[in-house]
């Protein structure tokens, strides 16, 4: 009997696998590709980049040229430098280059991928799941938006039906007009109207191009087939017939559905990423949401394994996650509101006032909190920056002493602690002011919890 099994390969069933794995649980993952996805261009948002950091993994490696973070392609840029983050941007990155960095990670800790296994059959008891004939003790839904485990159960996924239908399109231009912008490093560069028409073009690291486009009025079918005739009909009424589509190497459409399942946990089956939650790419946030749940899930579903777990634990998973993905759906549900053709001159008029919000310190870092996942904390639970530390073997940074996937009691006064062996006990000092004699409790995924209550926690 596998201990887990992962149904989908993508970002966040690979980190989801990796997690397991470095708990030293046996886990298998099922993709019904044979190999990473498509080269779609994704943004990996600063607290992505921290996560990643902490297992040991360069998120800026590879990273393309492309524009940063924003809120509705409104023109104010983030300013990172109040949350105390060494990844201050977000890093350009296809979504192929970051699932073999993942796939890689996973296999390195003992995960096991098997791909081109399409799921049939999905068979949950009290006990364990029943996969294809496959016997498992836990089954983690990470299968996308379209997720094959959540219908085979049979499970709401209730929400707002979609409004309209875009395209998204990679492309290499044989020639372009002025229109065209060279370089961005904001998306309110790349955003145009004109002639029944709207779009992000954002040129790439790689020449190429991300064509984001939609037709105020006409609208393609969710899986019609993504033409070089309708691309390059976009292109010539936004940009101009001397706008000329050189090749499309990779296209697929999306719509502004959002949608969440009102349980991520049902019996021995969980549910992780698009599988859970949806809604339209605005802002940059599906990916990034995925891997903090499988960073959330991870080691809570190791500990339950193990049977370390206290409890409760395993339930905490939902309890945290679901309202940071809410808040996720209501931030691209306003977001919607800006970026949707043919706005009236009320939306205008709030526009111009969001902007001016933005614009005010406070504001720009409630924004830049809310889209880059820095601000998030849970009950009980506060995010903690990557601290420079001195102990004993030398100098050293937080982030690398969670590299284990364990939790970590540290110690930067002197405190009587005592010993469990579910955590790592590690004795350092810091200049910094704000956490210089403090005992810190900090969980696998960085995030520091009452060290008077470790049993909460840890058992």
């Amino acid at each position: 009997m596998t201990t887990v099994l992962i149904a989908g390969a993508g970002p966040t069933g690979l980190m989801t696998a990796a997690e397991l794995a470095l708990a030293g649980v046996d886990v298998t993952v099922l993709d019904r590709r044979d190999g990473p996805g498509l080269p779609r261009p994704v943004g990996l948002q600063p607290r992505t980049a921290e996560l990643l950091d902490m297992r040991g993994l360069d998120p800026a490696e590879a990273e393309q040229d492309g524009p940063s973070g924003h809120f509705a392609g409104l023109p104010v840029p983030f300013d990172y430098g109040a949350w105390r983050t060494r990844h201050p941007r977000v890093l350009n990155r296809t979504q192929d280059d970051v699932e073999a960095m993942l796939a890689e990670h996973a296999v390195k800790h003992g995960a096991v991928i098997e791909r081109g296994h399409d799921i049939r059959t999905v068979d949950a008891d009290a006990d364990g799941v029943t996969v294809d004939g496959r016997r498992a003790r836990w089954l983690v839904a990470c299968d996308g938006a379209h997720s094959t485990v959540r219908r085979l159960l049979g499970l709401p996924f209730p929400g707002r039906t979609e409004t309209y239908v875009a395209t998204l399109a990679h492309i290499r231009l044989a020639a372009a007009s002025a229109l065209v912008p060279p370089r961005a490093t904001h998306f309110s560069q790349v955003t145009r109207q004109a002639n029944g028409y709207w779009s992000m073009l954002t040129p790439l690291g790689d020449g190429g191009h991300r064509f984001v486009f939609g037709a105020t009025a006409a609208q393609p079918g969710r899986d019609a087939p993504v033409s070089d005739t309708e691309v390059t009909e976009a292109l010539t009424a936004l940009y101009g017939a001397e706008t000329r589509l050189g090749e499309l190497y990779g296209a697929s459409r999306f719509n502004d559905a959002t949608r969440q399942l009102a349980q991520y946990r049902h019996g021995r089956v969980l549910f992780a990423g698009d599988a859970a939650h949806i809604h339209p790419p605005l802002g940059g946030q599906g990916l990034n949401l995925g891997v903090q749940d499988a960073m959330n899930l991870g080691w809570k579903l190791a500990a339950e394994c193990r049977g370390t777990a206290p409890a409760g634990l395993l339930d905490s998973y939902h309890t945290e996650r679901h309202p940071a993905a809410a808040r996720v759906l209501r931030h691209t549900a306003a977001q919607r509101v800006f970026t949707a053709p043919n706005r009236d001159e009320n939306v205008e008029a709030l526009r111009e006032i969001v902007i001016d919000l933005m614009r005010q310190p406070d504001g720009n870092r409630y924004f830049s909190g809310l889209l880059s996942g820095l601000a998030l904390g849970y009950p009980g639970a506060e995010r903690v920056p990557d601290l420079d530390l001195t102990t004993a073997a030398g100098p050293t940074r937080l982030f690398r002493l969670l590299r284990a996937g364990r939790g970590l009691l540290l110690d930067l006064g002197d405190h009587p602690a005592p010993v469990r062996d579910t955590v790592d006990h590690v004795r350092a000092a810091t200049t910094d002011d704000a956490y210089r004699g403090r005992l810190l409790l900090i969980r696998p995924d960085g995030y520091a919890v009452d060290p008077a209550d470790p049993g909460r926690w840890f058992g």
